[in-house]
């Protein structure tokens, strides 16, 4: 994509959808940090499930390490990786602790310090509770990078690279999160719903999906 065309792009996105927000729930910083390590390799639908009765019984790190690892697996056994998870949040919680003051600490470099706790994570606690301009690259943001041509990278890091390099103001703050729903609802993995995207003519994407499945349209034209 060309500068103009990036520029297009997100007025569009940012026309449909004026503040987007993450779709993981969560109180505070503390617990942001905790959804996010959750969703590793799981449907933000599924963490938010989990953590809804955890959430309203913890709020710091030091109620959480007093749950403790097997209380904590109990409230997450329905999410994947379950075990490692649960190890890895209470590890995170009494670094929290020691560390930290308690606090959730508000630059990248302390914030992968903390066991399970990567450079994805790290940046979506950095955009969503301090409001810093970072890009989380997910699955569903480094599909949409590469398929639109947006920000082409073979790896993770190379997409966000290029995202930090090429999204323009006044969109920087909000751009990983109209990715990522872009990803998840429109651009999808198995079947991009072209048809009906507001920016399918700026993407580069050769195999577009112009015309929906039959089943989507007799659904369509019953409703």
């Amino acid at each position: 994509m060309k500068k103009d065309q990036i520029f297009q792009f997100f007025s569009i996105l940012a026309e449909d959808n004026p503040h987007p927000e993450t779709e993981l729930e969560y109180g505070n910083a503390f617990q942001l940090v905790v959804a996010v390590a959750l969703s590793a390799q799981a449907t933000d639908v599924g963490v938010n499930k989990a953590t809804r009765r955890l959430f309203a019984e913890v709020t710091t790190p030091e109620q959480m390490v007093a749950l403790g690892e097997e209380g904590l697996k109990d409230h997450v056994k329905t999410i994947g990786l379950f075990n490692s998870k649960a190890k890895n949040v209470i590890a995170l919680s009494q670094m929290l602790i020691d560390d930290f003051g308690s606090e959730v600490p508000d630059n990248r470099d302390d914030l992968v310090k903390l066991p399970g706790v990567g450079r994805k994570t790290a940046n979506v606690v950095l955009n969503c509770w301090f409001g810093q301009e970072t890009f989380a690259v997910d699955t569903h943001i480094f599909r949409v990078g590469n398929r639109t041509g947006l920000a082409p990278g073979k790896n993770p890091d190379q997409v966000e690279a290029k995202l930090e390099k090429r999204v323009p103001q006044p969109f920087r703050l909000h751009a990983h999160h109209w990715l990522i729903l872009h990803g998840r609802y429109t651009c999808k993995a198995r079947t991009p719903e072209c048809w009906r995207c507001r920016v399918e003519e700026l993407c580069a994407f050769k195999a577009k999906v112009l015309d929906p499945p039959k089943a989507t349209k007799q659904r369509s034209l019953t409703k």
